[in-house]
C-alpha cells in the first residue's frame, strides 16, 4: 500500500526531469536538425561546473534521499526479524532496489562527464537508463503489496507509461539521432510523473471516486459499478494529462522555433503562429 508522500516525492522527481528533457529535446533539435542526437541527460546552458551537471545531481540527490526515505526512515532500522528480511517492510526494500537504480545512473553519468574513467557513449546511457527504468517496471508489475481492484489500475496505467519510457530508452540507444524518439523519452517521464500525482490525489487525497474510500491499508469500493466508475474516471484523467502534454509540447515547439530558429523553419513558425 502507498501513501500520498509516497507517490508525490517520486511523481516531482520525474516530472522535473521529464519537462526539462523535453524543452531541451526540442531547443536541441530546433537550433541544429542536422546534427541532433539523443541525450539520457541535459546541460544547463550557460554555466560551467555544477550547474552545468544539475540535472544529474537532481536525480542524484533526489534519488537518494527517497532511498535513505524508504530504506532507513519507513522501516526504522529494523531489517530483519528472526534471521530473515523484515516481511512487514517488504515493500520499502523492493523501492529501494528501484531507486539504487536511478542513482546508479545518475552517478555513472557524473562519472563519465566530470572523469576520465569511465567515458560512456550516450548509447550506453541510454540502455542504463533502460534499465533503471526495467527495474521500476518489474517492481510495480510484480509488487509484493498485490494491488487490486481501483488501486490496482491506477498502478497498471502507471506500468503501462514506465514501459514506454523503458521502450524509448532502449530505442535511443538503436536510433541515436532520433528527434522523436528523444521527444518521446521527455512525454513518457513526464507523464508518468503526472501519473504519480493523479495517483496521489485520486487514491490517497480530495479526488477519490465517489463510493470508493480508504480503509486501513486497501481502498475499497461499495459496489462494482463504483469501482468500474472509479476506472472510467481514471480513463479520463489519462486522456486529459495525455492532451495537456501534447498541447504543451505544441505551444513550446512554436515557441522555441520563433526563438532559436533558423531560416525556413523560423519563417514557418511565424505563419504558422503568428510569433514575432
Amino acid at each position: 500500500m502507498g501513501s500520498f508522500k509516497g507517490h508525490v516525492v517520486p511523481g516531482s522527481l520525474f516530472l522535473i526531469i521529464g519537462l526539462w528533457h523535453i524543452w531541451c529535446s526540442l531547443v536541441r533539435y530546433i537550433s541544429n536538425p542536422k546534427s541532433f542526437r539523443v541525450r539520457v541527460w541535459n546541460p544547463v546552458p550557460g554555466f560551467e561546473g555544477k550547474l552545468k551537471h544539475l540535472e544529474l545531481y537532481i536525480i542524484v540527490i533526489g534519488s537518494f534521499i527517497d532511498l535513505c526515505i524508504e530504506l532507513l526512515y519507513s522501516t526504522h532500522l529494523r531489517f530483519f526479524v528472526n534471521g530473515v528480511l523484515n516481511p512487514s517492510h517488504l515493500n520499502n526494500f523492493e523501492h529501494t532496489g528501484m531507486l539504487l537504480m536511478f542513482f546508479i545512473l545518475g552517478v555513472l553519468a557524473l562519472l563519465s562527464e566530470k572523469t576520465r574513467f569511465l567515458p560512456l557513449p550516450d548509447g550506453a546511457l541510454s540502455l542504463v537508463a533502460a534499465t533503471a527504468f526495467c527495474a521500476e517496471y518489474l517492481l510495480f508489475y510484480f509488487h509484493s503489496t498485490t494491488h487490486k481492484g481501483l488501486e490496482g489500475y491506477y498502478h497498471l496505467i502507471l506500468v503501462l507509461l514506465i514501459g514506454l519510457c523503458v521502450v524509448s530508452s532502449v530505442a535511443g540507444a538503436l536510433l541515436p539521432a532520433s528527434f522523436p524518439v528523444d521527444l518521446t523519452n521527455g512525454i513518457a517521464m513526464t507523464l508518468q510523473g503526472l501519473w504519480f500525482y493523479q495517483t496521489a490525489f485520486s487514491l490517497y487525497g480530495p479526488m477519490m471516486p465517489n463510493g470508493c474510500q480508504l480503509e486501513g491499508d486497501r481502498i475499497v469500493c461499495g459496489s462494482a459499478v463504483s469501482r468500474v466508475r472509479g476506472e472510467l474516471l481514471a480513463n479520463v484523467q489519462l486522456f486529459s494529462l495525455v492532451l495537456g502534454v501534447l498541447v504543451a509540447v505544441v505551444v513550446s515547439y512554436g515557441y522555441a522555433a520563433s526563438r532559436y530558429g533558423r531560416g525556413e523553419l523560423r519563417r514557418i513558425v511565424e505563419l504558422d503562429f503568428g510569433y514575432l
